[in-house]
């Protein structure tokens, strides 16, 4: 199975997962640039999967699936293009071969949804969508940060080798908020210098991992004592779990 961050619009990656025959694709904003990548790798679309409503995610749905006749999935409680097969958390769905377990991951919006499977010779992978980014996560359209908390607290928990495809570049920006909240912390030092070498070559800095945004993610960091005293000196009423997670991402709002 081979991964492949496809750019669209400014910042987006449509990913795209094949077997060297059949293709899924995440989030298709746009559908031209999926279609000349299944022309290039002489594929045929088997599967679209969203993980949330916002166009720049399903702007390309209708015209995929009228071209290629594959098959769209999406979350069960939100506005998308029809027809698709609804999920809720806890589903799993079998697609080339791999089996994607369905995770509802409020906070971006109120029905997202993530997908992670084991692939067979490879690292787990995790389509997170506006969830969570490499060293960053979403910001809070329309669910509450106990929810984001909540949902990244349960992405953190899966393995470490997990491969996490956002669907954004948006790492360097998140990493110098991050390294302003954390700046004495050596693996977002390297993973910057990382991440800065990659996009010098026009290269992604994505997927991340797992294990690696536990290092470096300052939102999946909101326990440990070091990360609640910076953000408190910002907010001196941020104690609770929920409280210091909200005054961090009213900071990186404002950053």
């Amino acid at each position: 199975m081979k991964l492949i961050p496809i750019p669209a619009f400014n910042d987006n990656y449509i990913w795209m997962l094949h077997d060297g025959h059949r293709a899924l694709v995440v989030d298709p904003g746009d559908a031209q640039p999926v279609l000349a990548a299944l022309t290039q790798h002489e594929l045929t679309l088997d599967s679209i999967l969203v993980t949330h409503h916002h166009g720049d995610h399903t702007g390309g749905v209708d015209v995929l699936r009228q071209r290629t006749g594959a098959q769209v999935y999406g979350p069960a409680t939100e506005d998308m293009p029809e027809p698709l097969r609804r999920l809720v958390n806890g589903d799993v769905i079998t697609l080339l071969g791999l089996r994607l377990e369905v995770l509802l991951v409020p906070g971006h919006t109120t029905g997202h949804i993530a997908y992670w499977g084991q692939v067979p010779g490879a690292d787990p992978v995790l389509f997170c969508g506006d969830t969570l980014f490499s060293a960053g996560c979403g910001r809070l359209f329309e669910g509450t940060p106990a929810q984001m908390l909540a949902s990244l607290t349960r992405l953190a928990a899966l393995p470490d080798a997990t491969r996490v495809c956002c669907a954004h570049e948006y790492t360097l920006g998140s990493l110098r908020f991050a390294l302003a909240v954390e700046p004495d912390n050596a693996d977002l030092l390297a993973y910057q210098k990382h991440a800065q070498a990659l996009r010098q070559q026009l290269l992604p800095t994505l997927p991340s991992s797992i294990g690696l945004e536990k290092a470096v993610n300052p939102f999946l960091r909101t326990h440990l004592p070091s990360l609640v005293h910076a953000v408190q000196q910002i907010d001196p009423n941020a104690h609770d779990p929920v409280a210091v997670f909200a005054a961090l991402r009213t900071w990186k709002d404002k950053f």
